[in-house]
C-alpha cells in the first residue's frame, strides 16, 4: 500500500505539482510517525479597539496565527443590525468558501491539474426566528448550506478527472466535514487574576 503511495506521489511530483508535493510529503510522513505533530490550532478573538462592548452593532474580531488581522464585523439587518460590514453568517460562509476553494487548487497541483478557473460560491440560509425567539420550535443556527464550484482546466482533462478533483476535495475539506459532523463547543468565562 505505501509503495503504491509513493509511486502515486512520484507521479504527481512529475507533473506540475513538484510545489505542494514537495510541502506536504515531508509533512505527511513526518505526521504517519508521530501523529500528535498533525494536531493544530486556529485562534480567533474579538476585541474592543474601534467598538466598545456597549456598541451592539459593531465589533472586531482579530485572527491570531503569527499574522494578527482585525475584521470589523457588523450585526445582520435580518436581526437589527445595519448590515454595513461584513456579519458573522458571511465570514462563515467565506470560511466555507475559501476552504474548499483552497482544497480543490491544492489537490488539483497535486494530481498535475491546471486550473484556468476557479471561483467558489457558499451560501448559507438560517430562519432567524430562532435566534430572536420568535418561534422556540425553530433551531438557533443555518438550516442549509450550498456550495457552488465554477472550475475550467487550461489542458483537455480526462473525462471524470475534475469530478474527481472536487469528490477528493470535499472529503478533504475541514470546514464542509467540521458543519457536517457537528463538532463540540465550549464556552466558558475567562476570568484575569
Amino acid at each position: 500500500m505505501l509503495s503504491n503511495t509513493l509511486e502515486y506521489e512520484e507521479q504527481a511530483v512529475s507533473h506540475t505539482s513538484i510545489y505542494m508535493a514537495a510541502r506536504q510529503l515531508p509533512l505527511q510522513n513526518s505526521y504517519r510517525t508521530s501523529p500528535k505533530k498533525a494536531w493544530t490550532t486556529d485562534r480567533a478573538k474579538t476585541c474592543s479597539k474601534q467598538f466598545g462592548p456597549e456598541q451592539p452593532l459593531y465589533g472586531e474580531v482579530t485572527l491570531d496565527g503569527g499574522r494578527p488581522t482585525d475584521i470589523t464585523y457588523g450585526v445582520h439587518k435580518a436581526v437589527g443590525g445595519e448590515g454595513d460590514y461584513p456579519v458573522p453568517g458571511e465570514l462563515l460562509c467565506a470560511a466555507l468558501a475559501s476552504c474548499l476553494d483552497s482544497t480543490i487548487r491544492i489537490i488539483a497541483n497535486r494530481l498535475g491539474i491546471e486550473l484556468q478557473l476557479l471561483e467558489v460560491s457558499a451560501q448559507g440560509e438560517v430562519d432567524v426566528r430562532g435566534t430572536l425567539l420568535v418561534d422556540r420550535k425553530v433551531p438557533v443556527g443555518f438550516q442549509k448550506f450550498a456550495v457552488g464550484v465554477r472550475i475550467d482546466a487550461f489542458n483537455k482533462v480526462e473525462t471524470g478527472k475534475i469530478e474527481l478533483l472536487l469528490r477528493a476535495a470535499e472529503k478533504s475539506c475541514v470546514v464542509i466535514q467540521t458543519l457536517r459532523a457537528g463538532t463540540e463547543v465550549s464556552v466558558g468565562r475567562i476570568v484575569e487574576p
